[in-house]
């Protein structure tokens, strides 16, 4: 297997996987600037990591679907459930609807949110929610909820302030504005 891509082998993967010049300079984490001059010289040898993952997405195009895409905020809240800088799941949540959506960014079930629970309720959602938290019996509660500036104990409140982090724990919530 040659240890180089040509622009030509470049241009059919980004137009097979349905992405624009953009989209896939995003994806592979690169400059657009550097797609364009890819592309745009036809005598190109392409060298570096960018040849494995090239190889890798021709055989198996459905990685950048399963792995990569972020689908479209379809709820009121999204957010994403981290190990240390790893995206692990994507959460949208209607709480009005007592709703929500989840993707998985990973294989392993012991950095998924819900583990193997591929569709959880909202009910799981809350229960979640809630373990990101310290308990609702915690001696002395009131002291740290006014440290957070939190009125009464919410989870949803409580991990919009800490981000779900717990002591000796990697893992942290995200949530998008």
């Amino acid at each position: 297997m040659d240890n180089y891509i040509t622009s030509e082998e470049l241009k059919r993967l980004r137009t097979k996987l349905s992405l624009t010049q953009v989209e896939f300079a995003s994806l592979v984490n690169i400059s657009k600037s550097t797609i364009e001059r890819w592309e745009r010289d036809k005598n190109a040898k392409i060298t570096g990591p960018i040849v494995p993952l090239v190889r890798i997405l021709e055989n198996r195009p459905t990685l950048v679907d399963r792995y990569l895409t972020v689908p479209y905020k379809s709820m009121p809240v999204r957010m994403w459930y981290m190990y240390k800088n790893m995206r692990c799941t994507l959460i949208d949540v209607d709480d009005s609807k007592q709703k929500i959506f989840v993707k998985n960014y990973v294989d392993d079930l012991m950095y998924r949110a819900f583990g193997i629970n591929d569709e959880p309720t909202y009910l799981d959602y809350l229960e979640f929610l809630e373990s990101r938290c310290f308990p609702r019996t915690r001696d002395k509660m009131k002291l740290i909820l006014d440290e957070l500036d939190i009125p009464f104990y919410d989870p949803f409140m409580i991990v919009q302030k800490t981000q779900g982090r717990m002591a000796e724990d990697d893992f942290w919530i995200y949530i998008e504005d």
